[in-house]
């Protein structure tokens, strides 16, 4: 699962990263929640001939996806995860699996190990080489009763690797920079031509820190909720909870 994630990089350290030609600017995130608006890459319109502009643009959606034949979102769950397995069955995915699949950009992102039925010890996975990572992302645009249009978006899940599977047994999909124009290509490659990315990263891609519990609340958005936590027993058998959600405007300033 990935229901909490960072981006700390600077606008043009991301746009070079997910060859954006620019980006507006924005501050480091630290505790990226659902609901919240989050920035995805998506392959835009085809180059023109002897065009050295990138052909990817940035999309700012609402973390949490919301198919376009759902009538009432108020009895729709939050679907800000993806279980990857299913996504190109799944009436909810199945759309957006064919034609609008995305680059979530990150710093890394939060997972917690059960406790008997609590929230337990926080943890912060990062690139153990530092930098940027890009999770598989899918976007949806709901048109609301009134006529607005707002785009939604989910990231993609696995089943979680040997370096993580010790917290939690989902980790969100990571999509390497070479298969970058890949994943992102709607026009000709189907669900299934990409089916091949949607696997476990690397063992050792990741590297798993003890974070602070300030990051369990969302209204906690500073670098301190990454510093280091104390790390108390593990329990037995662990059971998942979703992290809390929290409303905001489709900003990310």
């Amino acid at each position: 699962m990935c229901g909490r994630f960072a981006l700390t990089a600077t606008p043009d350290q991301t746009a070079a990263f997910l060859g954006l030609a620019e980006l507006e600017d924005f501050p480091a995130r630290y505790n990226i929640a659902p609901t919240q608006p989050v920035l995805m890459a998506i392959a835009g319109l085809p180059k023109a001939p002897g065009s050295n502009l990138p052909d990817r643009q940035p999309m700012l959606v609402r973390w949490g996806l919301i198919p376009a034949w759902v009538k009432d979102t108020r009895e729709f769950p939050l679907l800000f995860n993806a279980r990857s397995e299913g996504a190109t069955e799944k009436a909810s995915f199945r759309t957006a699996m064919r034609h609008r699949r995305a680059l979530v950009p990150a710093s890394g992102f939060y997972e917690w190990r059960q406790s008997g039925g609590k929230r337990g010890q926080p943890y912060w996975v990062r690139p153990k080489h530092g930098g940027l990572v890009a999770f598989a992302g899918l976007i949806e645009t709901y048109a609301e009763p009134g006529g607005s249009e707002m785009d939604t978006g989910a990231i993609l899940t696995v089943n979680a690797n040997a370096d993580i599977a010790h917290i939690h047994d989902r980790m969100p999909v990571v999509i390497n920079p070479q298969d970058f124009a890949r994943w992102l290509d709607c026009r000709t490659l189907e669900p299934r031509d990409v089916a091949d990315l949607l696997r476990p990263a690397q063992l050792d891609f990741f590297q798993v820190v003890p974070a602070s519990d300030l990051v369990n609340k969302v209204a906690n958005t500073g670098p301190e909720i990454q510093e280091r936590g104390v790390v108390g027993p593990e329990p037995e058998k662990a059971r998942r909870q979703k992290p809390g959600a929290d409303n905001g405007q489709m900003t990310l300033l």
